[in-house]
């Protein structure tokens, strides 16, 4: 599974570097797509691919892979999230927008006397954004957001959680 990802990844930034060598233009007026990295905290899956895909100046789709493989624990959740940008001044934006992610899990464990337990299934996610970013001169885009999260399964999670996270992108 990480080999595919790490593949799909490099894919896609091979892909971007192509379009990003057929002429400079400023960034924020000449991409539509942006390509990277979101590292959220615990309460999230942690590192996540992330792809944003502009529909018009002020709208915007955002999907990110996450996953995480953790001692007996191993999970998967693809985030889908539909923003509004706002523009604070220059290259620096807030955004905000809802969003629901599905994922799978998968758990094993040891008793203490030797007894192995595992649960697996799918879980579902209501979400949203709020988040700040700046995109440089050069075409990359440092990002913080927070993501309130309602997880629809309590065999996986059960409430309400916060994802904090940072991002960083190769816009093209």
């Amino acid at each position: 599974m990480k080999k595919t990802i790490l593949a799909i990844a490099l894919v896609l930034c091979a892909v971007g570097t192509n379009y990003a060598q057929k002429g400079k233009k400023h960034v924020e007026s000449s991409t539509q797509n942006a390509i990277g990295l979101r590292f959220g905290v615990n309460s999230g899956l942690g590192t996540e691919i992330s792809y944003q895909r502009d529909l018009n100046k002020a709208n915007r789709l955002e999907i990110d892979l996450g996953w995480r493989n953790y001692n007996n624990y191993d999970a998967v959740k693809v985030t889908g999230l539909y923003q509004w940008k706002w523009n604070i001044d220059g290259n620096f934006n807030w955004y905000a927008g809802p969003g629901a992610a599905v994922g799978t899990y998968n758990y094993k464990y040891y008793d203490g006397h030797g007894k192995k337990y595992s649960d697996n299934g799918t879980f579902g996610i209501l979400t949203g954004v709020v988040g700040i970013e700046y995109t440089f001169d050069i075409p990359i885009q440092v990002a913080l957001d927070l993501r309130p999260e309602l997880y629809l399964n309590n065999s996986y999670r059960d409430g309400v959680y916060a994802d904090f996270g940072v991002a960083v992108r190769y816009k093209f």
